[in-house]
């Protein structure tokens, strides 16, 4: 049976690794101080013989180690999430994702040199121009007055600091930079675009698109996400490599407001926002953002299953219960 340490597994994409892990015969340990994940969303495996959970930050170096120990598989996933936390708490963004991966890296090699997946984000492409975000494309990140960019620039950090253990200690590291990834669990408090549509449609609000809304994203079932992680981590190839992760299917912010107005509430406005009102003067947004999937493709065979129209539906039902 294979152990898996999950960090922030009690978050949206946590818990449902944690269910899929389970469900395929695995024991798994969680590591979760609750600052933006619950307890909630590991409900469907409460009292499961085969999980621990503790309730700790990533900065507990000794019981990172300990945990680590007792692990095959350490996914990282614990970090500061969504762009209203990061703009409102750069300090926290910065500690959490530079000194808490340096933590579970370091953890990982004084244990043993245990296997890390350390979940990135599309963020590190800062504000590349590019119409198709290759793993090799160079990072282009806004001025450092702006806080906006410190969450992918603390991702970026991460990944040089995987690579690092990587080279230096031998250590297996495998980098997912993950695109949009959405589906229940998935909360709108921390700017997440599409749970956050999808309240203001059942509360019959207007849908308030931040922008012009010609922004264009991927969006990804976070089902789909856990099964690409799985499948990387049975690739022994995909050691010391980045990934990106998800759908290559683009669609406009403007177009995602007008889907969930289809499906949840035909009768809602939407309304545009200006930038400034949401996050505050000198905001600057990612005009498009969309994967190269080839790479993924080329070592697991991974395609998205769930479309964007059933991954609204399967958002609405989640927040109408």
């Amino acid at each position: 049976m294979n152990n898996a340490l999950i960090t922030g597994g009690a978050g949206f994409i946590g818990s449902h690794l944690a269910e899929r892990l389970l469900s395929d015969g695995w024991r798994v340990a969680i590591i979760d101080n609750l600052s933006t994940g619950s307890l909630d969303n590991l409900s469907a495996v409460e009292g499961h013989s085969h999980l621990s959970f503790t309730e700790e930050g990533i900065e507990n170096r000794a019981l990172v180690e300990e945990l680590a120990r007792k692990s095959d598989v350490i996914f990282h996933l614990a970090a500061a999430v969504g762009v209203k936390l990061i703009v409102e708490d750069p300090v926290a963004t910065i500690e959490t994702n530079i000194r808490g991966t340096e933590n579970v890296l370091d953890a990982a090699a004084c244990a043993g040199g245990k296997q890390v997946v350390v979940a990135s984000t599309s963020e590190v492409y800062g504000k590349g121009t590019e119409t198709k975000f290759n793993e090799e494309d160079d990072l282009i990140f806004g001025a450092t007055t702006r806080s906006r960019w410190s969450y992918g620039c603390s991702k970026a950090i991460d990944e040089f600091l995987a690579l690092a253990y990587c080279k230096s200690r031998e250590l297996p590291v495998i980098i997912p930079r993950l695109f949009n990834t959405v589906g229940p669990r998935q909360v709108g408090a921390y700017g997440m675009v599409l749970p956050r549509f999808v309240e203001q449609a059942l509360k019959s609000h207007p849908i308030t698109v931040y922008g012009d809304g010609n922004q264009v994203r991927c969006f990804t079932h976070v089902r789909d996400i856990v099964d690409s992680l799985c499948l990387l981590v049975q690739n022994k190839k995909a050691n010391g490599e980045i990934f990106n992760v998800g759908s290559d299917s683009p669609v406009t912010i403007r177009k995602l407001a007008e889907m969930v107005r289809e499906i949840v509430n035909p009768d809602v406005l939407i309304k545009n926002v200006p930038y400034e009102q949401a996050y505050g003067p000198g905001f600057e947004d990612i005009r498009i953002r969309v994967p190269d999937v080839a790479k993924l493709k080329r070592y697991t065979g991974f395609e998205p299953a769930i479309g964007l129209e059933d991954i609204i539906r399967d958002v609405k039902e989640y927040l109408s219960c």
